[in-house]
């Protein structure tokens, strides 16, 4: 198409007219080979290596593309409200309907003024004290009521809520809408967070947005933010951003965290995790349980037998069998003492029976007792008439001395 073409009264489509601009830049000697000042902004580096980012000053923004082999060749990093000059052609980018430029070169032009408002503050900040890692306070490991400062209409609550409902849902939670972005966003952070210092029970506060652009972020930059965060009465989590993002909030709070999620597993610990370590305190609980019992089974066991030989039944046993042992040694000395009496006693009858008068009666002899029983030994015991017993062996004789005399006499 020429450009006389474009005054008929004939429409045309959008790609006829997208690619019509996109020849008039191209055929621009200045917009071929320029050098554009201006702040980065959004940089983003996909898969491919290429280079995507926005040019912006006070008054407009310009997108930018630079491709693999130029970005291979960059010096330095690009950083967030660096100021830069770019070089390279303006052209359409026909797909997306918009004008951009094709950077080949970029050098750097100075700290943009955010930057360098960022630097400046921090130094402030930092020379206070504010940011001493000293100041920073060790998080509450099982947190009880925690409030949350964000947009109340962002997607970032909404992942912190449905986070801290996964991993603890004993927590309860407190939200402090306030915009994150824009003039009234630093008065309304502010705000936010001085309503939770005055809830009674808040242990540990998150103040959280999403990602976007230096000048998105900016409101977590702001002095009266700062101060306020580093004046909490409990400890702060600063979730703001995205991993690369780094904002004064980050450096005042006691934690900080890459992303809003993150905050959130930050805050609070994982159920899973709990419930394995209860599982593994189970488990060690039960193996010293079992341990502390089998020992004192054996001790109860060893005091048994310690028991058992101080206890009197042993004695007992003992004198009983000692009974026993004396029961049976009498019962021999009496054997054998009994068997010598009747040895004895045997002798004895035998000696007796030898001296008994009666025995001699056995061979013809006669035993004479005068009346009073006396034993008539010699014939002047007796007189004539006296009466006498006469024992003989089978029996006994009554009689009367007719005539005594003596054994002379008789002859």
């Amino acid at each position: 198409m020429r450009q006389g073409s474009l005054f008929t009264s004939i429409s045309i489509s959008v790609t006829d007219l997208t690619r019509y601009l996109r020849e008039l830049l191209d055929s621009d000697d200045l917009l071929r080979d320029v050098w554009v000042a201006g702040e980065i902004s959004n940089a983003s580096t996909p898969a491919s290596g290429h280079l995507y980012f926005t040019l912006k000053d006070q008054n407009a923004t310009l997108k930018c593309v630079m491709w693999k082999q130029q970005v291979l060749r960059l010096r330095f990093a690009l950083r967030p409200g660096m100021a830069v000059e770019v070089h390279g052609a303006v052209s359409v980018y026909e797909q997306g309907g918009q004008y951009q430029l094709y950077a080949d070169a970029i050098r750097p032009l100075g700290e943009g003024a955010l930057y360098q408002e960022f630097l400046r503050l921090k130094s402030q900040l930092e020379a206070e004290g504010l940011f001493d890692p000293s100041r920073k306070r060790p998080l509450p490991e099982f947190p009880r009521l925690l409030g949350i400062v964000t947009s109340a209409t962002g997607a970032a609550l909404q992942d912190m809520l449905n986070t801290l409902r996964r991993r603890y849902p004993l927590v309860r939670v407190v939200v402090a809408p306030a915009a994150v972005q824009g003039d009234a966003a630093p008065a309304e952070l502010t705000a936010a967070l001085r309503r939770l210092y005055a809830e009674p029970g808040i242990d540990l506060i998150l103040i959280a947005r999403g990602g976007g652009s230096v000048e998105d972020l900016w409101a977590f930059n702001d002095e009266g933010v700062v101060r306020t965060v580093a004046a909490a009465p409990v400890p702060v989590i600063s979730g703001v951003g995205h991993e690369t993002d780094f904002t004064l909030t980050d450096f005042a709070a006691d934690l900080r965290a890459p992303t809003p999620t993150a905050a959130a597993e930050q805050a609070v610990p994982d159920r899973s995790d709990l419930l394995d370590e209860i599982a593994q305190s189970a488990e060690r609980l039960s193996a010293a349980m079992e341990g502390l019992l089998s020992a004192q089974m054996l001790e109860l066991q060893h005091a048994g037998r310690r028991l058992s030989l101080l206890s009197p039944a042993a004695a007992i046993n003992n004198d009983r069998q000692r009974l026993d042992e004396l029961e049976v040694r009498i019962g021999n000395a009496w054997q054998n003492q009994s068997q010598r009496l009747r040895s004895e006693t045997s002798s004895l009858e035998l000696r007796l029976n030898a001296l008994n008068p009666y025995a001699v009666l056995q061979r013809g002899y006669a035993l004479v007792l005068d009346e009073n029983g006396h034993l008539v030994r010699s014939y002047h015991d007796v007189a004539t008439d006296d009466k006498i017993n006469i024992h003989l062996a089978d029996g006994r004789l009554a009689a009367q001395v007719v005539d005594s005399r003596s054994q002379e006499e008789r002859k």
